[in-house]
């Protein structure tokens, strides 16, 4: 009876022990969701609520997603955002997803170079104009090119030759001549192991500021100035862009019969291009120009007041076109904004400051330039790489709803990232810090105005529970942190709408 007795005690311990267990681990899993759930709720693009038939476009575009992503969680050295961009530029074009993405109304592009809004394609086709000449060393190396009816005079050394660009291709061939030019206009080189092209950041951007020097007189020809801006508008419109804010250095535009136009020349070839593009594409909002001059020439005190001086004097003459101000160059290597904090907060109040900060590795040094851009009152912060080492800064970028521009790829061809899953936009997202996505030179990575940065945001950056709401955000943040005034983003919301509803309907009805 005893041994019974004790068996039957020892039973109740057992059976009380796993009940025990079972509900401590109910409770365990309870809370991990309830922790899982808190922190997508918090996370950039919480607030957005689909509608009944976004819900069933944002499952076709997550299976899209989880099929990538599943394929690098087996084989990580196939995930596209764990690899340089120049070595997945064609095995990017065939993914769903980023199909989907192009086809995406994104709104606007806030961030990009005048110089590089068009294709390596489109760059290559300037070079069949007529009375294109081209400087070249003894080793054949372009230096520059110009466009005159006469052979230029003005040499870099005794060993320079101008040639015609006619005369070089027909020599070596239109289709060498092609490729070899194509090289001048990017950094791109499908022969080279993208992750050994450049030693370190400063040789990058050796070769990067190069190519600047090299196209600038190309662009600036007016004939060609203006026909670069319509393609650009093009392209924009191709990749589901519907208007823009461009940094612009105010090239001086010049002609055949030596003229040379002021730098406000290029204010009404804009606004002859926007006229004659809506007129045909209703839909396109337009664009905003941000004057963006050479931050590593601040130092000259001559030529730093004539950059403040043009600046108040164009937006005095077009303040609705001249939105903003910018200091841009390699922040690594170039003047801090403390040594212009003076003439810059002298310029007037309603010209928007928006600083390139924070683009570099540096902690404690360079990055300091996040500080200075807070305190002046910019408005968005250009790339902010380095913002998420600032807590203090972090937090009040969110409270004061500074937007920061990420640009990935360009961080990853600057050299300042290897992985898009390692990118610091991902804390950014995390905390739900007010971004938008631009592309910053998308014609010298070869990519799209916009869509490769959106992919690799969407699929390596962002959470892979991280959905449709999150590109929507996406989209409606670079409207809502534009230049454009309280009833131009009004008419700027309508535009994207009609344009985000008919894509929803045309993903779900050609999917089904």
């Amino acid at each position: 009876m005893n041994k019974l007795i004790a068996r039957i005690i020892c039973l109740g311990l057992i059976v009380h022990s796993i009940e025990s267990n079972f509900v401590d681990l109910t409770q365990y899993y309870r809370q991990r969701n309830d922790l899982l759930i808190s922190e997508m709720n918090s996370s950039f693009g919480n607030d957005i609520n689909l509608t009944e038939i976004e819900k069933v476009a944002n499952k076709i575009i997550m299976k899209a997603k989880e099929d990538e992503l599943k394929v690098g969680l087996i084989n990580p050295h196939l995930f596209n955002p764990s690899r340089h961009i120049f070595e997945v530029l064609d095995i990017v074009k065939n993914s769903k997803l980023f199909q989907i993405i192009k086809k995406m109304p994104k709104g606007g592009l806030l961030y990009v170079h005048e110089k590089t809004m068009c294709s390596a394609d489109y760059l290559v086709s300037l070079t069949y104009w007529p009375n294109l000449w081209q400087l070249s060393t003894n080793n054949s190396e372009i230096e520059t090119f110009q466009f005159a009816r006469q052979k230029p005079q003005k040499l870099q050394s005794k060993n320079d030759e101008w040639r015609l660009v006619a005369d070089v291709r027909a020599e070596m061939g239109a289709s060498n001549y092609d490729q070899y030019v194509r090289k001048v206009f990017t950094l791109f080189d499908k022969n080279i192991d993208p992750r050994i092209q450049f030693r370190d950041v400063n040789e990058v951007w050796n070769r990067f500021a190069n190519i600047f020097i090299k196209i600038t007189p190309l662009l600036s020809y007016a004939p060609i100035f203006k026909e670069y801006l319509k393609h650009a508008f093009k392209e924009f419109q191709n990749d589901g862009i519907q208007y823009a804010e461009i940094r612009s250095s105010f090239p001086k535009l010049y002609d055949l019969d030596g003229n040379i136009y002021s730098e406000m020349a290029i204010f009404d070839v804009y606004q002859q291009v926007l006229v004659e593009f809506k007129r045909k594409n209703p839909l396109f909002i337009g664009y905003k120009i941000i004057y963006a001059p050479g931050k590593y020439k601040v130092a000259n005190e001559t030529i730093a007041q004539q950059y403040f001086d043009l600046a108040r004097q164009s937006h005095e003459k077009y303040p609705h076109i001249l939105r903003g101000f910018d200091l841009v160059g390699q922040e690594d290597r170039t003047p801090g904004l403390l040594l212009v904090a003076k003439q810059i907060l002298q310029l007037p109040a309603d010209l928007n400051l928006f600083f390139h900060a924070g683009e570099t590795n540096w902690f404690g040094s360079v990055d300091e330039n996040l500080f200075d851009t807070i305190l002046m009152g910019s408005r968005r912060i250009g790339h902010g790489y380095a913002l998420t080492k600032h807590p203090k800064l972090m937090e009040f970028v969110k409270r004061n709803n500074i937007a920061v521009e990420v640009n990935p790829i360009s961080n990853q061809v600057l050299k300042l990232v290897d992985d898009y899953r390692n990118h610091p936009a991902s804390v950014l997202i995390a905390q739900n810090v007010p971004i938008i996505i631009s592309s910053d030179d998308p014609g010298f990575w070869e990519v799209s105005p916009l869509s490769h940065d959106f992919y690799m945001t969407f699929l390596g950056i962002a959470s892979r529970h991280s959905d449709l709401r999150t590109l929507k955000k996406l989209a409606i943040n670079s409207i809502q942190y534009s230049s454009l005034n309280d009833m131009e983003k009004t008419t700027a919301f309508t535009k994207w709408q009609i344009k985000w509803d008919q894509f929803i309907i045309d993903l779900v009805e050609q999917t089904f």
